[in-house]
């Protein structure tokens, strides 16, 4: 039973790994395209990156399935007329099927701009703190960086959550292989937050 275990936190762990390439593949080619413009809602941008998703030949060979704008399951919602429209939602999820059983990985993603306070109070408020309450679960944060600087929009990311008495779960930037602005944030019960900024603000710079 133990080594099963074992086996199936190596092959999740490895499932969030390609999920990671994906994304991180597709804003690559989505900075090449320069299709994304810097006035897009949120969603207009996750659109964007899925469809990029989607002609990446990896996520075939890969077997994962990725969609848009999925609701999540909640067991307490009485089912009722309407009861739908209550139900959480992720803006991106992947998903695989492997010996029998599925594995889901969920991507939230929220607008960010470095002189706008509510998109980063927003960031916290039903980005991170959705995490951290399980109102969303398996997965991690993409910020969108619309205007301004990357590191001080982070920077002012961490200021809400120092207002907010809550420096030990600061942005911390970390290390990544696919990805230069990789942050990570840690919150109770050790659970860490994985974030992954991506910068559009660039693609109009001079």
């Amino acid at each position: 039973m133990g080594l099963n275990k074992v086996i199936v936190a190596g092959f999740k762990r490895g499932f969030e790994e390609k999920c990671f390439r994906l994304i991180t593949e597709s804003y690559v080619s989505a900075m090449e395209t320069k299709v994304i413009k810097l006035n897009w809602d949120e969603n207009d941008v996750t659109s964007e990156l899925h469809r990029h998703i989607q002609d990446n030949p990896l996520r075939l060979d890969w077997n994962i399935h990725s969609n848009v704008e999925k609701h999540l399951p909640k067991e307490d919602i009485k089912k009722e007329k309407g009861f739908a429209a209550k139900l959480p939602r992720i803006d991106l999820t992947f998903a695989v099927i492997s010996s029998k059983l599925e594995y889901n990985y969920n991507m939230e993603a929220k607008n960010l701009k470095e002189k706008d306070s509510g998109l980063k109070r927003r960031y916290v408020n039903t980005g991170i703190n959705n995490f951290v309450s399980k109102k969303y679960e398996n997965g991690c944060l993409l910020g969108y960086v619309l205007e301004g600087d990357l590191d001080k929009t982070v920077d002012g990311v961490n200021k809400l959550l120092k207002k907010d008495k809550r420096e030990p779960e600061f942005l911390k930037v970390k290390t990544h292989d696919l990805h230069d602005s990789y942050y990570e944030s840690e919150h109770n019960d050790s659970f860490i937050l994985k974030h992954f900024m991506f910068d559009f603000s660039s693609l109009y710079s001079a």
